[in-house]
């Protein structure tokens, strides 16, 4: 193996990547811009959840709104919660509910009408995050999914499918990270931008 030849390669298959999101997914980035921004007006919080990479991004997304992203604009915290933190949490509800259930009891508890849930999935198809996304149109709340391939069971489940056109789950992820900070990026100025 050739590696700069591999490392190349990862990176011209990421651009590319990029290049079909621009393409394919621009007016649900949009419609996600526009639905946050509005959420966040009006008051209402962010959860999100995911596993493994996917439990790290909810982490990432998290932060990037309640401490800041861009560092040229002084803002408020923006409420988002990633539902992938508390171990005790997650260890008892796996314990005495079954993990397939784990984040649709926090939605349950702590989501409400008006709230945001980005439920992520590079398969689409995660039991748990599928529960989630019930429970959270149970509760009146919007759901963004950020999904890849066919977008799996949770594409016609969420309010605003965001499949990353890719089969490979480290473009997806790379994919996802990318569209966050997109998000994350817009919403600040779209609140705070002026300020």
């Amino acid at each position: 193996m050739d590696i700069k030849e591999f490392i190349t390669a990862s990176l011209i298959e990421s651009a590319e990547v990029k290049h079909k999101i621009e393409n394919e997914c621009q007016n649900e980035i949009e419609l996600a811009i526009t639905t946050l921004t509005n959420a966040f007006r009006n008051g209402k919080k962010l959860l999100l959840c995911g596993n493994g990479g996917s439990a790290a991004d909810a982490q990432h997304i998290a932060a990037e709104f309640m401490i800041r992203l861009a560092h040229d604009i002084e803002r408020p915290a923006i409420p988002a919660i990633a539902l992938t933190t508390d171990s005790s949490n997650l260890t008892a509800g796996g314990n005495d509910i079954g993990y397939e259930n784990v984040f649709a009891r926090n939605v349950e508890g702590l989501g409400a009408d008006g709230d945001i849930l980005i439920a992520i999935s590079t398969s689409g198809n995660s039991g748990n995050v599928v529960k989630a996304v019930n429970m959270a149109h149970k509760k009146g709340m919007k759901v963004i999914g950020f999904l890849g391939g066919t977008g799996g069971k949770l594409k016609p489940l969420v309010d605003i499918p965001i499949v990353i056109p890719s089969s490979n789950v480290q473009r997806i992820q790379e994919g996802h990270i990318t569209v966050a900070h997109i998000l994350c990026e817009t919403v600040e100025v779209l609140l705070y931008g002026n300020k």
